[in-house]
């Protein structure tokens, strides 16, 4: 009964002795606790943010956003920051495509309270645009034509393609180009010039003074022109002046270049006409047969030209623009000796005779065949029909006018005192030989009409070479002192 009060007895201790533990150990955490809180309001523990870079930054419009590093830790007055980073939660986004102000939100949860701190993005376009210059390969400027444009781009990420915007400006040894976007961002880029502002010379071909006969024909010698790159610019070369080569007087003729940028470089030629004395015509002191041939080239006439050859013999030929498929025959016949006159370019009476312009029209075109084929114009002449010819008489006095403007000029022209008579009167050629052998017979210059484009009488050439040979003639072609033969003017 004892053991069991004893025991009864040491059960209510104990639990009296735990009662008074857990109450101490409940005071001593409330005093932890409140200690505690003593310490972190002594303490004045917050959250510190840190921000690389400023809270305000800018950001280039269109260009990747990455946004620079945030993070946030604890800090007090008596125990420093905390060496843990606090998690960061982030609001708000970027949009660099777009022009404009953006606010980023940065929240981090601390000792139960939220605590926030922000960044603000501006999106600017604070950037010019890209101008991009293009090169043509192997292209090299000059003094004629200065530089041309090879060419450029310009793109602005904002306004897009803005090439019509680019201004060049140039200058003697560069050219620089600029440009403004909308928002006021200028660029300017540079291309260095290469060209040279070295001016060529003009170089005249032939004299610088020179004079000449009045006559029709006047075949300006040109210039040449060579740049300081040896560039020939001949073809670029204008001209101002000319030489009205059947008017005496004195003419110049200038030469210029004129480049892009209004610069100009020139030469002058002088030229002087001099009247043009009548030429007497001289008779040779041999008997002489001078063989002509109206109306070709034709078909026949290098049947013709070999047969004088074989000879050695030279003639006339008084040629037309008829047959222009035989025209090279006209420049044989010159190669191969023989003189080569003005006939008429169409042979057309109505047309030739018309008046003096439209006959120097015709004549005009028949000598530039000459030329073409001869390198040389003529001073040789046969009026169509002769100058004694009555088919011209629709124009009262042509004829007369013609032959004194002719000669004016410095031509000489011809008729003929002996006819074969292949013009109309036979077609035989046995009757041609006839008629100029005996039309020479007793003549010491004869001048004889026969047509090249009459096989019969080409093929009658050869008998009267003979003829003449074996009766102590001599063959020769004109020239502007040879007799002229010429007839009495009927108009």
């Amino acid at each position: 009964m004892r053991n069991t009060q004893e025991n009864k007895d040491t059960s209510e201790e104990v639990k009296k002795k735990g009662h008074r533990l857990a109450s101490g150990l409940i005071i001593a955490a409330v005093c932890l606790i409140v200690l505690a809180a003593a310490l972190v309001f002594a303490d004045g523990r917050h959250v510190r943010f840190y921000f690389r870079g400023e809270t305000e930054i800018q950001q280039e419009y269109g260009e990747e956003f990455n946004e620079p590093e945030i993070w946030a830790v604890s800090a007090g007055r008596l125990f420093g920051e905390g060496k843990r980073h606090l998690n960061v939660e982030t609001e708000g986004e970027v949009d660099t495509g777009q022009l404009g102000k953006y606010t980023l939100n940065y929240k981090v949860r601390y000792l139960g309270r939220e605590v926030s701190a922000q960044r603000i993005v501006n999106v600017v376009d604070s950037k010019g645009p890209e101008i991009t210059l293009n090169y043509k390969e192997g292209y090299e400027p000059d003094w004629f034509t200065g530089y041309e444009e090879e060419g450029y781009t310009a793109y602005d990420k904002l306004d897009g393609d803005v090439t019509d915007k680019v201004e060049r400006v140039d200058y003697p040894d560069r050219f620089e180009y600029r440009v403004t976007d909308s928002q006021g961002n200028s660029t300017t880029v540079t291309r260095e010039s290469s060209f040279t502002d070295t001016a060529p010379k003009i170089q005249l071909l032939g004299e610088g003074e020179s004079e000449i006969k009045a006559g029709r024909h006047y075949k300006d010698p040109g210039v040449k022109v060579l740049d300081s790159k040896g560039n020939d610019l001949s073809g670029y070369v204008q001209t101002e002046g000319k030489v009205i080569p059947d008017t005496p007087g004195e003419y110049q003729i200038r030469y210029y270049l004129e480049n892009s940028q209004g610069e100009v470089v020139e030469v002058y030629r002088k030229v002087t006409v001099t009247p043009n004395e009548n030429l007497e015509s001289i008779n040779p002191e041999e008997k002489t047969i001078y063989l002509t041939f109206d109306d070709g080239p034709g078909p026949y006439t290098d049947r013709l030209l070999d047969v004088l050859a074989k000879y050695d013999v030279k003639v006339t030929f008084f040629v037309t623009c008829l047959n222009s498929d035989y025209s090279d025959c006209i420049g044989r016949a010159y190669r191969e000796g023989h003189s080569i006159g003005a006939h008429t370019a169409s042979h057309n009476y109505k047309n030739v005779y018309s008046s003096e312009e439209a006959y120097f029209e015709d004549l005009d075109r028949i000598q530039e065949l000459i030329y073409e084929q001869t390198g040389e114009y003529t001073d040789l002449v046969r009026f169509p029909g002769g100058s004694s010819n009555t088919v011209s008489n629709f124009n009262p006095g042509i004829m007369t006018r013609l032959s004194q403007a002719l000669t004016d000029s410095g031509y000489q022209y011809f008729d003929w005192n002996v006819s074969s008579g292949d013009a109309g009167e036979t077609t035989k050629t046995s009757v041609v030989v006839e008629n100029v052998t005996s039309g020479c017979s007793g003549k010491k210059a004869s001048v004889v009409l026969q047509h090249d484009i009459k096989d019969y009488s080409v093929d009658a050439v050869e008998n009267i070479i003979r003829w003449g040979i074996d009766n102590g003639y001599t063959f020769r072609p004109l020239n502007v002192d040879s007799p002229g033969a010429h007839h009495t003017i009927a108009n």
